[in-house]
C-alpha cells in the first residue's frame, strides 16, 4: 500500500491541475500580506521549488523566506489553538469552582450570622462573655476550608473544651475554680457528656462535610491548573515542520482552495499532542472522582444540613449543659473535689438564663442540587477532553475536509490520503508518516503534570470514603487518620490544649491507599512522598542522558 501511494503522488501532476502553465500566485500573496509580511521579493507566479526544506519540492510560490516565516506562524498559530482551546476547559472548571465556593462560604456565613443574631437573646452573658469562642471556631472551619494546615478534629475538639470551661464557670459563679481544676473535670468531660451526643455528632458530621467540601473545590482547581500548563508546552521542532506542511504548504503550492486531509490532519495533530494524550487515564480518574464526591456532598454527607446547622447544633449543646447542670456539676465534683467557695458571691440571673431553643435553619438543597447536577453534566464532557483534542483542533480550526474526501491536500499534492491514523498517546506514535516522534523522550511538564492529577484523585477518593488526606498518623495503624469517627474516645475527650495530638500536618501528604471511582475504592497506589520530591532532580538527569 505504501508503495503504491507513493506512485499516486510521483505520478500526481507537478503544478496541480493546470498542467505545465505557470499558475499565478496572487493568493498566496493576499495570504502572506494578510499575515503580516511584506510582499518584497514574493514571486508573481510560481517558480522551480529546490530551495524549500519542509513543503514538496515541486513548482511554488513560497521563497525560502517564505517558508521559514510561514513555519514560525503555523507554530504560533497552533498554540494559540492549543490555548484557546484549553481556555475554554479552565473557564468551564474556574466556573463550577465559583459557584460550589460561593455557595459553600454562603451556607457557612448564614449559620455564623444566624448565631451572632439570636444567641445574644437567648443565652444573655453565657454568650456575650464567650463571643470570642464562637468566632475562633468559624474563623477555625474557614481556615481548613481554604486549605490551611488544620486538623478540624481538634478545632472541633477545642472548641467544645474552650466552651465547657467558660460555660461551667459562668453556670457555677459561687465557686472559685482554677484553671487546675478545670484540667480535672475536661478529663472527665467524655464520661460525662455535658453538651449531650451533639460534640460526637457534629465531630462525624462536619468532618466528613468538610473534608468532601474542600476536596472538592480544590479538584476544579487542579484541573484548572493541569490544562493551563499543558496549555503552554511548546511544539517541538519535528512537530512545526509537520504543522507547517499541514497548514501552509498547500498555498505554496498554489493550492489555497484545497483543505487537509482529515486522517492526515489526525496524524500531524496526535504526533504533536502525543505527551498530551497521555493525560487521558488520570484526567478521566479525576472528572470521574469529582463526580463521586459531588455525590456525596448532595447526598450522604448532606453538605447542606450539616454546614447549615452548626448554629442549631451548638445551641442543643448549650441547652443541654444548661438543664443538667444540677447533675453535671455534682459528678463533676465528685471526681475533682469540691472547689473552694469564690468571695465574689453569685452573679446576676442573666448568667443564668436558659434559652429556648427554636433557631430555624433555611434550607439551600435545591439550590446544592441544581449545582451538582451542572457540575456532574460538566465534568462527564471533559472526561474525554484530551484524546478528542486532535479530531476537535482537525476539525473546527484547521477546517480538514471529511474523512471520505480524495480530493484533499495529503502533504504533497491533492489526492486521498492513504495511511492509517495512529492511536492516542505517546507509545502509539512509533509508526506515525507525518510527525517524527521519539516516544523514549516523554515531557517532563506533562509527566509532572499527570503525578499531580494522581494526587488530587487520591484526595478526592479518600474525602469520598471520609478521609482527610492532609494529616497522617504518625502510628501504623493509620487510627484517626483523619476519618470522622476513627478518633479515639480516650483520646479525642482530652484537653487538646495541654495533649497535643501526635498528628503532624503534611502538605501534599500522599495516603497509602487511593480511590477513583464514585466508590471510593482504594486500589490504586502512589509513589512515596520523597519520590515526588525526587522527580524534578531525576527529569533533569534524564534529559542529561538523553542528549
Amino acid at each position: 500500500p505504501w508503495g503504491f501511494w507513493l506512485l499516486c503522488v510521483a505520478s500526481a501532476p507537478a503544478r496541480g491541475d493546470s498542467g505545465g502553465k505557470a499558475r499565478s500566485c496572487a493568493e498566496v500573496r493576499q495570504l502572506y500580506g494578510a499575515k503580516g509580511f511584506s510582499l518584497s521579493g514574493v514571486p508573481q507566479a510560481e517558480i522551480s521549488g529546490e530551495h524549500l526544506r519542509i513543503c514538496p519540492q515541486g513548482y511554488t510560490c513560497c521563497t525560502s523566506e517564505m517558508e521559514e516565516n510561514f513555519a514560525n506562524k503555523s507554530q504560533s498559530e497552533f498554540e494559540a489553538m492549543m490555548k484557546e482551546a484549553g481556555r475554554s476547559v479552565q473557564a468551564t472548571l474556574t466556573a463550577q469552582h465559583r459557584s460550589f465556593d460561593s455557595y459553600f462560604q454562603d451556607l457557612l456565613n448564614k449559620s455564623e450570622k444566624a448565631l451572632y443574631d439570636a444567641f445574644p437573646s437567648i443565652y444573655g452573658e453565657l454568650y456575650t462573655q464567650n463571643v470570642k469562642v464562637f468566632k475562633d471556631l468559624y474563623s477555625e472551619l474557614r481556615r481548613y476550608y481554604r486549605s490551611s494546615n488544620i486538623n478540624l478534629e481538634e478545632a472541633l475538639n477545642e472548641f467544645w473544651t474552650r466552651l465547657l470551661e467558660r460555660l461551667f464557670k459562668l453556670l457555677n459563679p459561687q465557686y472559685h475554680i482554677t484553671d487546675e481544676y478545670l484540667d480535672c473535670m475536661v478529663k472527665h468531660a467524655e464520661q460525662h457528656k455535658p453538651f449531650g451526643e451533639v460534640p460526637r455528632e457534629l465531630k462525624v458530621k462536619a468532618t466528613r462535610a468538610f473534608i468532601a467540601a474542600r476536596s472538592y473545590a480544590q479538584g476544579f482547581l487542579v484541573g484548572s491548573d493541569v490544562v493551563r500548563k499543558v496549555s503552554q508546552v511548546s511544539l517541538s521542532h519535528e512537530c512545526t515542520r509537520a504543522i507547517m506542511k499541514l497548514m501552509y504548504c498547500p498555498h505554496c503550492r498554489g493550492m489555497s482552495s484545497v483543505r487537509p486531509c482529515n486522517n492526515y490532519c489526525l496524524n500531524v495533530v496526535k504526533g504533536c499532542l502525543a505527551n498530551q494524550a497521555d493525560l487521558n487515564t488520570e484526567w478521566k480518574y479525576l472528572m470521574d472522582s469529582l463526580i463521586g464526591v459531588a455525590d456525596r456532598i448532595d447526598g450522604p454527607y448532606n453538605v447542606d444540613t450539616v454546614i447549615g446547622t452548626i448554629h442549631v447544633r451548638i445551641a442543643e449543646a448549650i441547652s443541654n449543659l444548661q438543664e443538667n447542670k444540677d447533675s453535671i456539676t455534682s459528678k463533676v465534683f465528685q471526681g475533682c473535689g469540691n472547689p473552694k467557695i469564690s468571695t465574689k458571691g453569685s452573679s446576676s440571673e442573666d448568667k443564668k438564663r436558659r434559652g429556648k431553643v427554636a433557631l430555624e435553619a433555611k434550607s439551600s438543597a435545591q439550590a446544592l442540587e441544581m449545582l451538582v447536577l451542572d457540575a456532574k453534566g460538566n465534568l462527564t464532557a471533559l472526561k474525554t477532553y484530551w484524546i478528542t483534542l486532535p479530531s476537535s483542533l482537525c476539525s473546527k480550526k484547521v477546517m480538514a475536509s471529511s474523512a471520505s474526501d480524495d480530493k484533499c491536500w495529503n502533504g504533497m499534492t491533492k489526492g486521498s490520503y492513504l495511511p492509517q491514523v495512529m492511536g492516542d498517546g505517546l507509545a502509539n506514535q512509533i509508526n506515525n508518516p507525518e510527525v517524527e516522534v521519539d516516544i523514549t523522550k516523554p515531557d517532563m511538564t506533562i509527566r509532572q503534570q499527570i503525578m499531580q492529577l494522581k494526587i488530587m484523585t487520591n484526595r478526592l477518593g479518600n474525602a469520598n470514603i471520609g478521609n482527610d488526606v492532609d494529616f497522617q498518623d504518625t502510628s501504623d495503624d493509620m487510627s484517626g487518620s483523619g476519618s470522622g469517627d476513627s478518633c479515639p474516645d480516650d483520646v479525642c475527650g482530652k484537653r487538646l490544649s495541654k495533649s497535643p495530638s501526635t498528628r503532624q500536618p503534611e502538605t501534599n501528604a500522599i495516603p497509602k491507599q487511593s480511590g477513583h471511582g464514585v466508590n471510593g475504592a482504594s486500589s490504586r497506589s502512589l509513589p512515596s512522598a520523597s519520590l515526588l520530591l525526587l522527580l524534578p532532580v531525576a527529569g533533569i538527569a534524564a534529559q542529561h542522558l538523553w542528549r
